[in-house]
């Protein structure tokens, strides 16, 4: 027998010799282009929608005027392999030289395809922030494809309503200024992306508004600008009016009332989301000179869009950050089902720090450790799929950081770099973008830099997500009586990614009537972490909904079940009904009140599950019913010659039930409708129900 004591020293020594534990990443240099350009962002978007992530890179900033990138994933549509980019811009992008400093990839034409919206800097030559839309959708050119519509897009610049100042226009379209970032969101709530434009003015001075673009649902932009007040030039002052806010310009102000805003900050980044719970989205931000951090609290759910700076109530008391801030992230940080907040370079020493979002505002700020550097951008992501949020950092002067998320609560990370990350990643690193760019299940990273070549950091643990969304609030809504219209539904929609990842899951609205369940109803990103649905509001019974969302992973989660009860008018029953052998016969229910210009859906209830059924529809009715000799279980209670419209097959689904749904033309008021549902039954014979007469209001 070896001495334990022995056993022990061979035991340690073996394990000195072992190799150390692989690093989660590596750079990779051989699946991206090799251009080196003074890069300040980057986003990800599949253009051509064959469901992969494209890249695009806003190129220029200070160095000077270069043409912005668009990188092509060579899965897909390419046929080759994905995570493998391509350099496609010059047949892809518009031939523009300009001084870019952000690039985003959204759906501002609402024609379900990625369009991008280009913020250029007027600190080199003027030139205007530019709209560049997807020839595919309802452009009807090339899918993945972009034309310069700068000058449609912007409406009514300079004009009645507008703050920015004639003389600023420029004549490609867009006004002088100076954005540091453009991102986008609904902000009324109509369904559509507005745009928040941020502006760091002329030299950082901090002294230009930044301002809000309402989308009109086709893509075009005008000023939200309840002041009415026009600027005289580039610069707002103290007492003017706050524009798009409440109360007056008033630098730094600590005022929460509404009498004073404080609109004009040197803006780098900003970010939108809903931090009060209400579902309305909000704005956050720091600017590069000043101290007080700012939030604008959106006022939507009292009425109407409105903006109250409510800062000093937001941020811990006597918070304050430093004059070196660039970056601000939101995100779920403790998993409790709210956003907190990332802060970049937020205190003394270029420390970066989190503050924990408690019950809609911001309390227990915390310093990660080791962040005392100067940093640029940093952005979420769940490298060890473990179900929280790490996070990645760019370094501006140094190299890049990998922060792993403790998990709970206390908000805590541990500065894991030096084990996780290859050497070499140090460069002037402006952005980070993360997402699953190979496919392969496990999240990467994308670091766009000023001095060296864009940096593809590839996850190489392979460890597949297999973490669910969250859907843990749900808006409640109620229709007492069937009306026309639809019913606003939203929701918050977390998980293990990216918030600019989220924003594409799969989120549907789930609704039953009676047990009997639509066809799934689906929902649109609002950004931020809210999700918008509408339920039709001219159904009829006790009605239940709940929310799904389904990652790029196939990972779903569920929220909870909602509901309410309405009343209507579901028609009458006519006519007689036959059952298969030795079973119930077949029934049919309309589950909505048939209205001009509203889907109707009629449900038909069968004796076998996952056996056929149809449902025909008709403008007139069999009376006295008609039984069919050759098929002698069916009885026809609707007309089956010239005034038979269709007729819905389906497979019945585990209560055997089926939905059809039937689009009610405008101008049919006053007109009957009659339906039938016909089901095969076990033994393979026919069942029909009674007829259904329905009167459309």
């Amino acid at each position: 027998m070896v001495p334990r004591f022995l056993a022990l020293a061979a035991a340690a020594l073996a394990a000195a010799f072992l190799p150390a534990s692989a690093q989660s990443f590596v750079n990779n240099t051989d699946d991206i282009p090799a251009t080196v350009r003074d890069t300040e962002n980057i986003d990800f978007g599949d253009v051509d929608l064959d469901g992969d992530w494209d890249a695009a890179l806003a190129n220029g900033g200070d160095s000077g005027s270069q043409q912005n990138d668009l990188w092509i994933n060579q899965g897909g549509l390419q046929g080759g392999t994905t995570g493998v980019f391509a350099d496609e811009t010059v047949p892809r992008f518009p031939s523009v030289v300009d001084n870019s400093r952000d690039l985003e990839f959204v759906d501002f034409d609402g024609d379900s395809d990625v369009d991008v919206y280009v913020a250029d800097i007027s600190q080199i030559f003027n030139q205007p922030s530019r709209w560049w839309t997807n020839l595919g959708g309802d452009q009807g050119g090339a899918l993945g494809f972009f034309a310069d519509q700068t000058e449609t897009r912007w409406v009514g610049l300079g004009g009645a309503g507008s703050s920015i100042a004639p003389s600023l226009l420029l004549p490609a379209g867009g006004w002088v200024d100076f954005p540091g970032d453009g991102d986008f969101a609904d902000l009324d709530g109509d369904g559509d992306l507005d745009l928040v434009h941020s502006s760091y003015g002329g030299a950082y001075s901090g002294t230009v508004p930044t301002r809000i673009f309402l989308n009109d649902g086709a893509g075009f932009f005008s000023e939200f600008n309840p002041s009415g007040f026009q600027l005289p030039g580039l610069n707002i002052s103290n007492g003017d009016p706050a524009l798009w806010c409440d109360g007056v310009q008033q630098h730094e102000t600590v005022d929460a009332t509404g009498a004073f805003a404080d609109i004009a900050n040197a803006v780098v980044d900003f970010e939108l989301g809903d931090m009060d719970g209400d579902f309305d989205v909000d704005v956050v931000w720091t600017g590069r000179n000043e101290i007080k951090p700012r939030y604008f609290v959106n006022k939507l759910n009292g009425g109407s869009l409105g903006f109250r700076d409510v800062s000093t109530e937001f941020y811990p008391a006597g918070f304050s950050a430093t004059s070196s801030t660039f970056d601000q992230e939101l995100g779920d940080l403790d998993d409790d089902d709210d956003l907190d907040l990332y802060g970049l370079n937020w205190t003394s020493g270029f420390f970066d720090v989190t503050l924990e979002n408690v019950g809609g505002k911001l309390a227990n700020p915390t310093t990660l450790p080791g962040s005392s550097q100067d940093e640029e951008e940093g952005d979420f992501l769940d490298y060890d799929a473990d179900g929280d949020l790490d996070l990645y950092v760019a370094n501006f002067s140094g190299g890049d950081k990998l922060y792993r998320n403790n998990g709970g609560n206390p908000i805590s990370f541990t500065d894991v770099s030096a084990s996780e990350l290859p050497t070499g990643l140090a460069g002037i690193g402006r952005d980070v973008e993360t997402n699953d760019v190979d496919g392969d299940g496990d999240y990467d990273v994308f670091v766009a830099n000023s001095d060296v070549e864009t940096f593809y950091v590839e996850n190489i643990t392979q460890t597949p997500d297999a973490n669910a969304p969250r859907v843990p609030l749900v808006e409640t809504v109620s229709v007492a009586a069937a009306t026309s219209g639809s019913v606003r539904v939203r929701a918050h929609v977390y998980d293990n990614a990216a918030y600019y990842t989220i924003w594409y899951h799969d989120t549907d609205l789930l609704v039953s009537v009676d047990g009997c369940a639509l066809p799934d109803l689906p929902m649109s990103s609002s950004r931020g972490q809210v999700f918008r649905g509408e339920i039709p509001s001219n159904l009829v019974g006790s009605v239940q909904y709940r929310v799904r969302s389904t990652d790029e992973h196939g990972n779903a989660g569920l929220s909870s079940v909602q509901g309410y009860s309405a009343t209507g008018n579901t028609g009458t029953l006519f006519g007689a009904e036959s059952a298969g052998t030795a079973l119930a016969p077949p029934q049919v229910a309309a589950l909505s009140e048939a209205r001009e210009n509203q889907p109707l859906y009629v449900a038909g209830t069968g004796t076998l599950a996952g056996g056929l059924g149809f449902l025909g529809v008709s403008l007139g009715d069999q009376v006295p019913p008609l039984p069919v000799p050759s098929l002698p279980n069916l009885i026809l209670n609707i007309d089956a010659g010239p005034l038979f419209l269709a007729s819905e097959s389906c497979v019945l689904d585990a209560s055997a039930k089926c939905v059809a749904v039937f689009d009610v033309p405008g101008g049919t008021a006053g007109a009957d409708v009659f339906f039938q549902f016909v089901d095969v039954a076990g033994d393979g014979t026919l069942g029909s129900s009674k007829g259904l007469k329905l009167t459309i209001q």
